[in-house]
C-alpha cells in the first residue's frame, strides 16, 4: 500500500476536523442534504461519461493502483532479468520453466520464451498487454478527473439552492438556518471531494502511469534481449539505462 496517499488523506482532514472541533461541534457541519447534492450528483454527473460497465472497473483500477504500491521494482527487475537470461545461457530456454517468477508480466514473456515462440509475436504480444493496462489506468484517472471537476461544481449548484430556499423562507426565521446550511456546506463538500480526494488521485495516477509505462517497457526489452539468446551482462548495461543516474551508479558499484 501506498501510505503517502492514506496519511496525506487523513492528515487533511484531521487538519479540518481538527479547526471545526476548535471553533464548534462537528454535527454543525454534517448536513445530509448537502452530501446528497455534492456525492450524489457528482457521481450522477460522472456516470454520464462512463459507460455502465466502465464506471465500476474505472474507480476500482484507478483506486487500487493510487493506494497500492508500485508493480515493479526497476532496479530489482534488473538483476531478476539478468539471473533468468545467465539461466537461459546456460540451460537454454526450457531451463526457464522451473524458475520462480513473481511479476506476472515477466513470467508470461519467460513461458513465450520457453514455449518458443517467434521474437516478433511476443514482443508484439507484451506491447499490446502494455498498452492495455495502461489504457485501463487511464480510464481509471479519467473518472477521478471527472469527478473533482463535478464535485465543486454540484457545490455551486448546492450552494444556489440553499439560497434559493433562504430567500423563499425570509418570512420564517427557522427555515433561514437549514438553507444557509445547505447554501454554504455543499461548497465546503464539493472542494474537500475535489483537492483531499479526486485531484492527488489524479496527479498519483499520472505519475504511476509513467512509471508502469517504464517498467513494462523494461521488461519486454529484457525478455526480447534474452529471446536473443544476448549476454547477461551486456543485457544487464543495456537495461541500467532505465535507471536514475544515481541508482544506476550504486548498482554498478554493487556489480564491481
Amino acid at each position: 500500500m501506498d501510505i503517502a496517499t492514506l496519511l496525506g488523506m487523513i492528515a487533511s482532514f484531521g487538519v479540518v476536523v481538527t479547526a471545526i472541533l476548535l471553533g464548534g461541534t462537528l454535527g454543525q457541519f454534517i448536513d445530509i442534504p448537502s452530501v446528497l447534492i455534492v456525492i450524489g450528483g457528482g457521481l450522477a454527473a460522472t456516470l454520464i461519461r462512463f459507460t455502465l460497465g466502465g464506471i465500476a472497473g474505472a474507480m476500482v483500477t484507478g483506486g487500487k493502483v493510487a493506494f497500492g504500491g508500485s508493480k515493479t521494482n526497476a532496479r530489482d527487475m534488473i538483476e531478476k532479468i539478468t539471473e533468468l537470461a545467465d539461466i537461459a545461457r546456460k540451460s537454454g530456454p526450457l531451463g526457464l520453466e522451473g524458475v520462480e517468477i513473481d511479476d506476472p508480466i515477466l513470467a508470461k514473456g519467460v513461458q513465450m520464451i520457453a514455449d518458443g515462440y517467434e521474437p516478433a509475436f511476443i514482443r508484439d504480444s507484451m506491447e499490446r498487454e502494455r498498452d492495455l493496462y495502461i489504457e485501463r489506468l487511464n480510464e481509471g484517472k479519467r473518472f477521478y478527473k471527472q469527478l473533482g471537476d463535478a464535485a465543486p461544481a454540484f457545490g455551486m449548484i448546492g450552494t444556489l439552492v440553499g439560497l434559493v430556499q433562504m430567500l423563499a423562507a425570509m418570512d420564517d426565521p427557522a427555515a433561514i438556518g437549514p438553507a444557509m446550511a445547505i447554501a454554504l456546506l455543499t461548497t465546503l463538500y464539493g472542494a474537500l471531494v475535489s483537492n483531499v480526494i479526486c485531484i492527488p488521485i489524479v496527479d498519483k495516477l499520472d505519475a504511476k502511469l509513467d512509471g508502469e509505462d517504464l517498467n513494462q517497457t523494461l521488461i519486454i526489452d529484457g525478455i526480447m534481449q534474452i529471446r536473443e539468446n544476448k549476454s547477461p551482462n551486456l543485457i544487464r548495461e543495456m537495461l541500467l539505462a532505465y535507471l536514475p543516474e544515481a541508482a544506476r551508479a550504486e548498482l554498478q558499484e554493487e556489480a564491481a
